[in-house]
């Protein structure tokens, strides 16, 4: 990706203190966000938008500590879940394009101990690619029944259980029998934390310095983009769907998601023993995630590609999956103003983004509560007001 120059994203609209669009035409999205905080749907959010490589809106509202009454900074720092999964993923293509690993390798080749079986014991092969589409049979504990095998054996999601460590994480992942046969199939898991491992053996290097250096560096990135979080006093303070407003977090705290508890532990990442977990484990600024989502419209086609059909439907009808995240392939079965080809994706702590190449087109809805900022109607109405304030 560093072949592949980023565009100066810079603001040609001018702003309020708050960062408010004062252009009218963005004044639907201004009314979606503050509608989300009225209603305690969220508590703060920073909203980012460029269209053709320059910043049309930017935004900061609501509170990024509403028991302190700290109000919501653009250089606020968010825990960013599942936004480091594109991350990790760019790490992956990078090291592709250098020629040290390739999207056919069997992760033993980096990880010679990382061999799941299926129900009949055998222990097929598990490609790189398999590992970036979420085709190699694993899975998310919160995506199993309690009582599962991911639950009995403890295997963490990357979101919880400080202090665990990378390969007793491995360990235990690679004890739980695989979902289904390699290639055969679909489902969300832990296949970045293993992707992680991979880039960390390939590079040489801790996974944390080999996506600084393979990515964030090359992109422009802050270092308030990381596994660590430098600045305290910038980290928002994170929340859980509540009613009747949402719940702050403690040191452990499960929310609900289609029915299945998600644990979260928002002090994992100042443990220095939490395992730097590839699929979950980033904290950042929507600046910086912007710098990616620019980077997946105008830098290497792989991550915008299709890889998995329809039959992933990880947003509903209509959506495949890709390297980077849901691939959209059918606009009018998913319901959505996007244009075919667009990826979306977002982070459990409730996140999400989405690059519409089509369109020349790149949003990030960063909040600090999750499941609402991730995949509640928050983020439909963001998404159709930012298409309603370009028309």
């Amino acid at each position: 990706m560093a072949r592949v120059p980023l565009p100066r994203v810079k603001p040609f609209l001018h702003f309020h203190d708050k960062g408010t669009c004062m252009n009218t035409a963005f004044s639907p999205l201004d009314a979606a966000i503050d509608r989300a905080i009225a209603e305690q749907r969220i508590v703060g959010t920073v909203v980012l938008a460029a269209h053709q490589g320059r910043l049309v809106y930017h935004r900061a509202a609501g509170l990024a500590d509403r028991e302190a009454g700290r109000p919501m900074t653009e250089d606020a720092i968010f825990l960013l879940a599942s936004v480091t999964k594109p991350m990790v993923a760019s790490a992956v293509l990078r090291l592709v394009e250098q020629g040290h690993m390739q999207l056919d390798d069997p992760i033993t080749r980096w990880l010679p101990g990382f061999e799941p079986r299926l129900a009949d014991g055998s222990a097929p092969v598990i490609t790189i690619h398999q590992l970036l589409t979420h085709t190699a049979g694993l899975t998310y504990s919160f995506m199993e029944p309690e009582g599962g095998p991911y639950h009995a054996l403890g295997v963490s999601s990357g979101l919880d259980a400080p202090g665990l460590g990378l390969q007793e994480n491995l360990r235990r992942l690679a004890e739980a029998p695989l979902a289904y046969a390699p290639g055969t199939g679909w489902g969300y898991s832990m296949a970045t934390d293993v992707l992680g491992a991979a880039v960390a053996a390939a590079s040489g290097e801790p996974l944390p310095e080999a996506v600084r250096r393979l990515v964030a560096e090359p992109l422009g990135m802050s270092a308030d983009t990381a596994f660590t979080v430098r600045e305290r006093a910038r980290l928002v303070a994170h929340y859980g769907d509540g009613r009747p407003r949402p719940e702050r977090m403690g040191e452990e705290h499960t929310v609900p998601f289609n029915g299945a508890p998600v644990r979260f532990a928002p002090g994992r990442i100042f443990d220095p023993a939490s395992y730097p977990s590839g699929g979950a484990g980033m904290a950042g600024t929507a600046a910086d995630v912007l710098k990616l989502v620019e980077a997946l419209r105008t830098g290497h086609p792989r991550m915008r590609e299709a890889m998995v059909g329809a039959e992933a439907q990880t947003q509903g009808p209509g959506w495949g999956f890709g390297y980077a995240g849901a691939v959209l392939i059918d606009p009018a079965a998913a319901g959505t103003p996007q244009s075919r080809g667009t990826v979306q994706w977002g982070g459990a702590y409730g996140h999400n983004w989405f690059v519409d190449a089509q369109r020349d087109l790149s949003v990030v809805a960063l909040t600090n509560t999750a499941f609402e900022g991730m995949a509640g109607p928050t983020t439909v109405e963001v998404r159709n007001a930012v298409y309603a304030s370009l028309a």
